[in-house]
C-alpha cells in the first residue's frame, strides 16, 4: 500500500466512524472516558517502558532539556492524563445545544443547533500527553480525531491510543474503533497527503514550534487553526507591588520554560527599573535563565549588580520576536504603558501578555488596547491554558481571530446547523 493509500484509508475510516460517533448519547461517551482514564492508570508501567524507548532515540536526536522534558512521561504525568479525561466527561455534552431559536411571521420555526465537525487532524510534537488530551476532547464533542505526533513520541502516542480504543470497546458495544487513530508512519509527506483529502478531513489542528504551524498551514487544502508561536510579555508597571511583580515575572518564566505560554519578554516602567531589575535579576539567576537587555536594562544590571548569576548580554532586533522555550529571557526598559502596549503589539504574537500594577486605569488601558487571545492583569501567562479557564483538558490554543481564539475546549471543537420545523410554509 502506498503512502497515499494508507493516508486515504486513515481519512475514510475516521470520516465512517464520525458518522457511529455522532449517534452515541452523552451517557455512553461518558462511560467510555472514565474507562479510558482509569485504563491509563492501570497500565502506567506500560507507559512508561514504551515513553523510555522514545526519550532515549530523543536523547540520541539531540533534543534540548526543556523538549525531553515535554516527551517524558512520569506517574505525575499519566495521572495528569487520566485525570484530564475525568474533567472532560464531567463537562456538559457541547452537542444538540440550541444556540438560537426564533419563529418567523410565516410561523416558521428555526433552531440553531452544536454539532460535530466531523474529522480533526492533531499535528503535534514531543508531549504525548496531547495524545490523550485531543482524543477525549474530540470524542466528547463527537469528532472523529487523527492523531500524528512526533517520530521522537511514535511508541508513547501509539500505546495510549491503543489504550484508550481497548477501553472504549470495553466500555461501550458502539463505540467506533476507528474513531481514534494515530499516523503509523513519522514520514513527513504523510502530512500533505492526509491534509489534501478534503472530502474526508474537515480540520487540522497543529501543535508545536512555529516552523511546524507554518509548514502545516502551507501546505494543508484543509483549515487550519493554528498559532505559529507564543511571544508572551510581562510588562511591570511603575505602580505594580514589587513582590507580586516579581512572583508574577518568575513563575511566568520559570515554571515552564518550554510551552507557549511561557513569558519570553519582561517589560519594566523606567521609574522602577533601577530597583526592579537588579532584584529580578537575583531570583531568574536561580535559574540561571539568560538575560538578553536593551541599553538601558544592561547599564542598570552591570552597575548594580557586581557578580551575576545569570549570563547578560545585548538583546538583538530579531530576539524581541523570538519563542525561546528555554532559559532565555528578553529585558526592556519602557517608558509607561503606551511603549509596553506598542511594544507588544509589535513584536508579540498575540498569545499572552501581562500588566502587574495597583493602578486600575493603567490595566483597563492595556487590557483593552493589547491585541491578544488572552491579557492579564496581575497574574501570570502561564494560565492560558484549557484546564486552568475551567475547559477541561484543551485541544489548542487559537491566535486566529476568525472562529476558535485562545485555549480550545469542547465548545470551540463543535460546528453548528440550522433546523427548521415548519407546517407546510412555502416562499412566494
Amino acid at each position: 500500500m502506498t503512502l497515499n493509500e494508507q493516508m486515504t484509508l486513515l481519512a475514510k475510516q475516521a470520516k465512517a466512524a464520525s458518522r457511529e460517533l455522532a449517534k452515541l448519547t452523552t451517557a455512553e461517551k461518558n462511560a467510555c472516558l472514565l474507562a479510558m482514564a482509569a485504563a491509563l492508570e492501570q497500565n502506567t508501567d506500560a507507559l512508561k517502558q514504551a515513553n523510555a524507548l522514545d526519550m532515549d532515540v530523543a536523547a540520541k536526536m539531540g533534543l534540548s532539556a526543556a523538549m525531553l522534558d515535554r516527551l517524558k512521561l512520569d506517574d505525575k504525568r499519566i495521572a495528569a492524563m487520566a485525570r484530564g479525561l475525568r474533567e472532560v466527561a464531567a463537562l456538559p455534552d457541547p452537542v444538540n445545544r440550541i444556540l438560537d431559536e426564533r419563529t418567523r411571521p410565516n410561523g416558521l420555526k428555526l433552531q440553531k443547533i452544536s454539532t460535530p465537525i466531523g474529522v480533526v487532524v492533531i499535528i503535534y510534537e514531543s508531549r504525548p500527553n496531547v495524545t490523550a488530551d485531543a482524543a477525549s476532547l474530540c470524542f466528547k464533542s463527537g469528532n472523529a480525531t487523527i492523531l500524528r505526533g512526533g517520530k521522537e513520541a511514535l511508541n508513547s502516542n501509539q500505546i495510549i491510543a491503543r489504550i484508550m480504543k481497548e477501553a472504549g470497546k470495553q466500555a461501550c458495544a458502539s463505540f467506533p474503533e476507528d474513531a481514534i487513530q494515530v499516523v503509523p508512519t513519522p514520514e513527513r509527506e504523510a502530512i500533505p497527503a492526509l491534509l489534501s483529502l478534503t472530502q474526508y478531513v474537515d480540520l487540522c489542528m497543529p501543535r508545536g514550534g512555529e516552523g511546524l504551524i507554518r509548514a502545516v498551514a502551507e501546505c494543508s487544502k484543509v483549515p487550519v487553526i493554528k498559532h505559529f508561536k507564543g511571544v508572551c510579555h510581562v510588562f511591570v508597571d511603575a505602580e505594580a507591588e514589587p513582590t507580586m511583580a516579581e512572583e508574577i515575572t518568575f513563575n511566568a518564566k520559570c515554571q515552564r520554560p518550554a510551552v507557549c505560554n511561557a513569558m519570553e519578554t519582561l517589560l519594566v516602567d523606567r521609574k522602577i527599573a533601577g530597583t526592579f531589575l537588579p532584584a529580578i535579576s537575583e531570583r531568574l539567576g536561580e535559574r540561571h535563565v539568560q538575560l538578553r537587555v536593551d541599553s538601558e536594562a544592561e547599564a542598570i544590571l552591570k552597575s548594580e549588580i557586581r557578580n551575576p548569576k545569570s549570563e547578560i548580554k545585548r538583546a538583538s532586533e530579531q530576539d524581541w520576536f523570538t519563542e525561546y522555550n528555554d532559559y532565555i529571557l528578553n529585558v526592556r526598559v519602557v517608558d509607561g504603558v503606551k511603549a509596553a502596549i506598542d511594544h507588544i503589539n509589535y513584536y508579540g504574537s498575540a498569545h499572552s501578555d501581562s500588566i502587574v500594577t495597583r493602578n486600575t486605569a493603567h490595566a483597563r488601558q492595556f487590557l483593552a488596547e493589547v491585541d491578544s487571545a488572552a491579557v492579564y492583569w496581575n497574574a501570570s501567562t502561564r494560565f492560558t491554558d484549557g484546564g486552568e479557564f475551567g475547559m477541561g483538558a484543551e485541544i489548542g490554543i487559537s491566535t486566529d481571530k476568525i472562529g476558535a481564539r485562545g485555549p480550545m475546549g469542547l465548545e470551540e471543537l463543535t460546528s453548528y446547523k440550522w433546523v427548521g420545523i415548519g407546517s407546510g410554509q412555502v416562499r412566494a
